[in-house]
């Protein structure tokens, strides 16, 4: 092998893995959004607030950030089999411990605090172990883990309104802390890292020994996470919103929330499609696309105010914000190497949690302010916009395509002393 040429590719033979992160995915966001569907039966029973049954979903979001940075660097050390071994494990045991709750704090808790703690585990580990297996179908991998989160709504939200039917709130909790051992402690067995043959494209080159530290001070890290976190700021108030508006303009509830169901359905196609395209054009150039398309789909909302043309916009809004997020961590892998991946997703997690908890609250806001959801539209298409400009900026690094310069395109990615560097012989 000359100095300049590339390994070949590893195969891609971690089809398993991608299966049982995507049945964690599926179950993980699943229970944690029963939420919606307990929360008129539990204040009836309880006299507990929908303000703080709500605060349970706050305090999940943000202990789910703040665990999923910690969760992807133990999983760096320890491999994420034992990460996500424990995360189902905790999984079972807040909800176990919130369907005996007595007290609105005691249910926070158990359903926020440690519910979110244990999803988290499932999320940063997997993905990091997924983007580390595989090459040429690295995108299509990620995606279709990251579906499981698009199938959850399809699947145990009708499973809880089921339980309902039948037994008491307290009860339906139970079963889903049994279910939810009974799925995930069998998946965990399949959540394992793909040893990086040496010299491979996956494990050499100038980045191969970059910190954690350096990581996160790194131009990638900073386009990355700032790119993540106006994403999700632009798409989260527009979800949460989007029923209010459309009843403002006259939509029957039970109507409204179909748009909301039509934009989790087009997620998931999205996640799909996006990934084959990034597999075939590459990671950057399908997500500078596919935010600026999610950015103009937010501000058409603003054009439409019958029932077809809302599902219209939701069709397009929710296959670009649902086909974008898996291309960050594609991303990401092309930057650092595979042994920092679970804290470096982590941590983008974690700012990325930040804009989804930020969206709907300025939404609220602005609309409190100027009683209606115009600003909060056209704030969404200026954070799109500008979110697909900063992942323009993110540095071509750790290419394998024709024309990569290892020196040149490392030293380009904020990575002191790769200029110059060369691959070893072979």
């Amino acid at each position: 092998m000359t100095p300049h040429a590339t390994a070949p590719a590893m195969p891609d033979r971690n089809w398993p893995l991608v299966a049982a992160g995507a049945l964690l995915g599926c179950v993980g966001v699943g229970v944690l959004f029963s939420l919606a569907v307990l929360l008129q039966p539990m204040g009836s029973d309880t006299g507990w607030s929908r303000t703080g049954l709500s605060g349970a979903m706050t305090l999940a979001f943000l202990a789910s950030g703040v665990a999923g940075f910690g969760w992807g660097a133990l999983s760096d050390r320890t491999g994420p089999r034992p990460v996500v071994l424990a995360g189902s494990v905790l999984l079972g045991l807040a909800l176990l411990l919130a369907s005996r709750a007595t007290t609105l704090l005691q249910f926070q808790l158990a359903f926020g605090g440690l519910l979110g703690v244990a999803v988290a585990s499932f999320f940063a580990p997997v993905i990091a172990a997924t983007v580390a297996a595989f090459e040429r179908r690295r995108n299509l991998a990620v995606a279709l883990v990251s579906a499981g989160v698009g199938v959850a709504p399809l699947t145990m939200s009708p499973l809880v309104a089921w339980l309902l039917t039948t037994v008491g709130w307290r009860e339906t909790l139970l079963v889903l802390a049994l279910l939810s051992w009974a799925l995930t402690l069998p998946a965990a067995w399949f959540v394992r890292a793909s040893p990086v043959p040496a010299g491979s494209a996956s494990g050499a080159g100038p980045a191969a020994s970059m910190g954690m530290g350096q990581a996160l001070r790194s131009r990638p890290f900073i386009v990355l996470a700032l790119a993540f976190f106006a994403c999700c700021a632009a798409h989260s108030g527009p979800i949460f919103h989007t029923v209010s508006y459309a009843v403002g303009c006259g939509l029957p509830v039970t109507t409204a929330v179909t748009i909301y169901s039509m934009e989790g359905a087009a997620g998931l196609g999205g996640r799909l499609l996006f990934g084959v395209l990034g597999d075939r054009f590459g990671a950057r150039p399908v997500l500078v696309a596919g935010l600026a398309v999610q950015a103009a789909a937010a501000a058409a909302y603003l054009a439409v105010d019958r029932l077809g043309g809302f599902y219209a916009v939701a069709v397009v809004f929710g296959l670009a914000y649902g086909g974008t997020m898996p291309l960050y961590a594609s991303l990401a892998r092309e930057a650092f190497p595979p042994r920092i991946l679970g804290g470096v997703i982590g941590a983008m997690t974690l700012l990325s949690g930040i804009g989804m908890a930020l969206g709907p609250l300025l939404g609220g806001w602005l609309f409190d302010r100027y009683g209606s959801y115009a600003w909060m539209y056209l704030g969404s298409l200026m954070l799109g916009l500008a979110a697909a400009g900063i992942v323009l900026c993110f540095p071509r690094a750790g290419g394998h395509g024709p024309g990569h310069s290892p020196g040149k395109d490392e030293a380009d990615a904020g990575i002191p002393g790769a200029a110059g560097v060369r691959a070893a012989p072979g």
